[in-house]
């Protein structure tokens, strides 16, 4: 049986730092800077960092007043050079919540560890199914009747870390890649505020690489 949401009254609690990684149009952003504004996420989002210069995204976080830095993985001669650029950026914010929100680079192990608990990240599948890329391609090759996303905690292990929450659309015999990415961000937008609000309201943690809501620990997925 499907673990479903559960929504408690709201409290008053001091807002959440939130820091967003992105790398490119930042629709989630955007969806995360409504919630914020419109009083669903009890957050404040800090700061924006991009490792690409000019994804769309910065522009979005720059409309809505909010500070944006870039770390251009391309000028480094290697991840671990990247990871410790990134890192230094991320630490100077003071962040409560990092929230990887479509962020296209593999965070090393120094990096990770230095968020343990505290890092989420929005993946296009139905975890364990399809890590990594292509999910929509996956889905539809293998003739699944559903797809959907899932928020996890980040781990070492890509796409591996404890699962949070997901949502799901059904496959229908027209869809194809465009239209099932389609509603599959639609999902994205709904869920994200949704999880992060969780954290922000000192609902959601992650202890001994487990995830727990409401002092419950997550034996599977919650089911949005």
């Amino acid at each position: 049986m499907r673990t479903r949401c559960c929504f408690s009254p709201k409290k008053t609690f001091m807002p959440c730092r939130l820091l967003i990684l992105i790398s490119g149009n930042g629709s989630n952003l955007q969806a995360l800077i409504d919630a914020c504004a419109d009083g669903r996420v009890d957050g404040q989002i800090i700061g924006v960092i991009s490792n690409v210069p000019d994804a769309f995204g910065l522009q979005r976080a720059a409309r809505a007043g909010i500070v944006t830095a870039v770390v251009d993985h391309r000028q480094f001669e290697n991840r671990s050079a990247f990871d410790q650029a990134l890192l230094a950026t991320m630490q100077s914010f003071d962040a409560d919540l990092i929230v990887l929100a479509g962020f296209m680079r593999i965070l090393g192990d120094n990096l990770v560890n230095a968020y343990s608990g505290r890092m989420l990240n929005i993946h296009p599948s139905l975890l364990p199914r399809y890590p990594g890329l292509k999910t929509h391609q996956k889905a539809l090759a293998n003739g699944d009747k559903e797809h959907g996303v899932t928020i996890h905690f980040v781990t070492a292990e890509l796409d591996g870390g404890p699962l949070i929450a997901q949502a799901r659309c059904p496959i229908l015999p027209e869809d194809d890649e465009a239209s099932l990415a389609k509603k599959v961000h639609e999902l994205e937008h709904q869920l994200y505020p949704l999880v992060v609000q969780w954290f922000a309201s000192d609902r959601l943690h992650c202890q001994n690489n487990q995830a727990f809501l409401d002092k419950q620990l997550l034996m599977e997925p919650v089911q949005c």
